[in-house]
């Protein structure tokens, strides 16, 4: 058997997008149906179309949406790397990205002149974005010269806001109530901002964790099994599992941020202290992000607005300026807007997409798509 789909590029991610009439409505079928069509229980993804790596292994499966003001619904699904299982839990803004060029490619989203806005529900977090996807001329581009961290190759320029993204999975912004706390890790604690915008993320201080924030993503691998524990220890305090239950490898998202210094991109781009206000390195699942999460984006420049968190700390104090991010692809910039009470009502990031192929993607017989 075969299911329709198509490949993009939001930013830095690859994502394989489905129209939800050509999948399984069934989550446990449709679980089945992408662990088969990306080879998911082997660790290269050699007998299927996953990437084999956690920026990759990503699917969304889109459709029209009955809510009012809401163009489309997508399910995000983390497909695992040699695990078999599908993680539901969290939401990709890059593959947002990919999904607000590609349903205006796909005419789910009628064309509004030179740029045309879609809205969008992830319906595994109910958090609800807009991308302004440049329609130049009244048309759809295929080809772009927007650039993002990560990546020289250009793309159709996204205009990617969040709305109201602060509490979207735990209700709050500061789950435990605390701008910043030292968590209990092993022998030492470590400090660090629990919080939830975008998704919720835990947000180590570098400096008093003896790092800068600014490691090459080398390092970052060989501290992955200690910033996985702090993952960990964190999710029953902000309310992502309950106390003694199994922690995942998905939610929070975990990371050091530490003070702009000078670096080198993985691209060999030369980065001045100057040119970013905050170093960021994150985990994608259990791997150094290559550049930085539009969500883990979204969760530090919310933290930015929050006094005494270890974002603010950093930065000096609250701003609704950009925040130049330094990541190890380079600098991603993030703009907090008509915030109120301290929470951002839209949050946004300049992104670019590409649709890279529609294709047939042929599955063993043993698992069989359902119309919706």
């Amino acid at each position: 058997m075969h299911i329709p789909a198509t490949l993009v590029r939001g930013g830095t991610s690859k994502c394989w997008l489905f129209n939800q009439v050509d999948v399984p409505a069934d989550r446990g079928e449709l679980e089945k149906l992408l662990v088969s069509a990306y080879g998911a229980t082997d660790p290269v993804e050699l007998d299927g179309v996953g990437g084999a790596t956690p920026t990759t292994s990503k699917a969304a499966v889109v459709s029209a949406s009955p809510e009012p003001g809401v163009d489309v619904d997508y399910l995000f699904a983390q497909v695992g790397i040699g695990t078999g299982q599908v993680e539901w839990t969290s939401n990709c803004g890059n593959c947002a990205t990919g999904v607000a060029l590609y349903v205006v490619a796909k005419g789910m989203v009628a064309i509004t002149g030179d740029r045309t806005r879609v809205v969008m529900r992830n319906t595994n977090t109910g958090a609800v974005l807009e991308g302004l996807v440049d329609t130049t001329g009244g048309v759809v581009h295929h080809f772009g010269r927007q650039t993002v961290p990560g990546t020289r190759a250009g793309g159709v320029a996204v205009g990617l806001t969040f709305r109201d993204p602060a509490g979207g999975t735990t209700g709050s912004l500061l789950p435990t109530g605390q701008a910043a706390q030292d968590l209990p890790v092993a022998a030492e604690p470590v400090r660090v901002s629990m919080v939830d915008a975008g998704a919720p993320v835990v947000l180590i201080d570098a400096l008093e964790a003896g790092r800068s924030g600014a490691e090459p993503l080398e390092r970052i691998g060989a501290d992955v099994p200690w910033l996985r524990t702090v993952r960990h220890a964190a999710a029953p305090l902000m309310g992502l599992i309950e106390p003694g239950g199994q922690p995942g490898d998905a939610v929070p998202k975990v990371g050091l941020v530490g003070p702009p210094v000078p670096y080198t991109t993985t691209l060999g781009e030369r980065i001045a202290a100057e040119d970013h206000d905050i170093s960021v390195r994150m985990l994608s699942m259990n791997a150094p992000h290559p550049a930085i999460g539009l969500t883990s984006a979204v969760a530090v420049a919310a933290a930015g607005l929050v006094e005494g968190s270890v974002v603010c700390r950093i930065t000096g104090g609250p701003t609704d300026e950009w925040l130049r991010l330094g990541t190890p692809a380079g600098v991603v910039a993030v703009r907090c807007t008509d915030v109120r009470d301290g929470l951002p009502r839209r949050v946004t990031v300049q992104r670019a997409a590409r649709l890279l192929a529609d294709a047939r993607i042929y599955v063993p017989g043993t698992v069989r798509a359902q119309a919706a």
